[in-house]
């Protein structure tokens, strides 16, 4: 096996749930035998369900019982009791759910002091049950969101957890940001003091953020409504859509939202899960892509976000995914990592795309973009030969851009106009273990962390200096 997902909070299994329908869907239209293959061991383990107990494991031959690889947590049960009776409910089974009733309040204190200190045992002991399962553990996947209480208290709970368990094993988080008008008047104190803790103990941080979300929702449907797209836009084939799915229930509002988030992961996971000429594991993209352990956090873009019909121009197609990727309008958060600076870029490329294509693109992408100065070859490419379901080919592109600054500075801003005020503190520090320390040094770590991407940001446009490096004393 090679990851371990965690789905924490609403958010968190929402988006978990879409993932585990895709990544079925994606094994399904490649595995046409029904046999246990390397692929499907990634993410999922083969039981005979028939001796009781969850049975032993069936390493080749058919497909008996599939279970994800993955531990559902939530402190309200709605979520995951939908997706218990839903068509996925065989993919999971109570060994892997931790729910309570309450919820956390929209509180990150109850979330990470009371249901941390109240599950921490459950917790590890799933962990390590799962953990034992999976004959090479390469890292952990956490899926949360930043806003409410349980996906940021508990969920950077379960993150110190897993540094703690399982120091070696990388720990990758995809948060989902709140945006400006959410309707969570907490969340910036939850976020702020979530930050605090990804800084700390996460290698790698996906950001993404609810409003660039919808923005690229409303933008794909406007286009269809328009007629723009017209019958060039294949209807069932939309990243945002809920067409070939198990669930044909109604779609809710943010169906649209977490599939975008769901296919960012299928594409991540993607050479680990099949073969392809350049495969990169993720463990490759902590080592590639963070130069500084603390700026870990990677702006994600994907593309394509619809299907055309028309296959026909497919080199024109490919260029034009490429120059998409490195757009506003398919950044998974407002940002413009083109006119700031790059410590490095990751390419994950699915579909019939040979390494010429690769390399052309780079090089007629590369003088629009600022490298910083002693990274200047900061490129790191997967080439994973299975496109996703409906798609020719799609590009996942990851960039540790200084760019990420501004969202970071207005999540700074948002909780400083709340603290000033004291407003709603004392729902925290009347939860046991909370002092007012806390904020303190949370909104003192994301300075820090602004005042880093500052000085780097500083540096652009300036004469190509190498960084002084160690002196031998002879």
């Amino acid at each position: 096996a090679v990851s371990l997902p965690f789905a924490v909070g609403q958010c968190g299994n929402q988006v978990g749930c879409r993932f585990w329908d895709l990544a079925l869907r994606e094994h399904a239209a490649v595995n046409k035998k029904g046999i246990y293959d390397e692929a499907l061991s990634s993410f999922f383990r083969n039981v005979d369900t028939r001796s009781g107990d969850n049975g032993p494991d069936i390493y080749k031959g058919k497909i008996c019982s599939l279970k994800a690889r993955a531990l559902l947590i939530d402190m309200e049960e709605g979520v995951v009791n939908e997706i218990l009776q839903g068509p996925l409910r065989d993919v999971f089974d109570s060994k892997q759910l931790i729910t309570d009733v309450s919820g956390s309040g929209n509180n990150w204190a109850v979330g990470h002091k009371i249901y941390g200190c109240q599950y921490r045992e459950n917790i590890v002991e799933k962990l390590r049950k799962t953990a034992e399962h999976c004959d090479c553990l390469q890292c952990f996947f956490i899926i949360h969101s930043m806003g409410g209480g349980t996906g940021s208290g508990l969920g950077t709970f379960v993150l110190n957890l897993l540094e703690e368990e399982f120091p070696e094993v990388y720990r990758f988080v995809t948060s989902v940001y709140p945006s400006g008008e959410d309707d969570v008047i907490t969340s910036p104190y939850n976020s702020v003091l979530a930050m605090k803790e990804l800084n700390e103990h996460a290698d790698c941080v996906l950001p993404i953020e609810n409003e660039s979300l919808f923005e690229i929702v409303n933008k794909i449907h406007q286009m269809i409504n328009s007629g723009k797209l017209g019958s060039t836009v294949k209807q069932n084939s939309l990243v945002t859509s809920n067409a070939g799915h198990a669930k044909t229930l109604q779609e809710k509002p943010f169906d649209a939202m977490n599939n975008i988030v769901a296919n960012l992961l299928l594409n991540l996971t993607s050479s680990a899960r099949f073969e392809g000429s350049l495969n990169m594991d993720l463990n490759e993209i902590s080592m590639n892509l963070v130069p500084f352990p603390r700026l870990h956090y990677l702006v994600s873009s994907l593309t394509p976000l619809y299907t055309l019909a028309d296959v026909n121009v497919f080199s024109r197609r490919l260029d034009q995914m490429f120059s998409d990727a490195f757009s506003r309008d398919h950044q998974l958060i407002q940002a413009d990592p083109k006119h700031s600076l790059y410590l490095a870029c990751a390419l994950l490329v699915r579909g019939n795309v040979q390494v010429s294509d690769l390399r052309r693109n780079i090089e007629r992408l590369k003088p629009s973009l600022h490298f910083v100065s002693w990274n200047q070859e900061g490129w790191k490419t997967g080439l994973c030969s299975v496109p996703p379901v409906g798609h020719s080919h799609s590009l996942l592109a990851l960039a540790n851009n200084t760019c990420v600054k501004p969202t970071f500075i207005e999540l700074k801003d948002r909780f400083m106009k709340l603290y000033k005020k004291k407003a709603h503190l004392h729902h925290y520090l009347q939860i046991d273990g909370m002092e007012q320390s806390c904020f303190s040094e949370a909104i003192s770590s994301l300075s820090d962390l602004i005042e880093e991407y500052n000085e780097l940001d500083a540096t652009k446009g300036g004469p190509r200096i190498d960084p002084s490096r160690l002196k031998i004393a002879v």
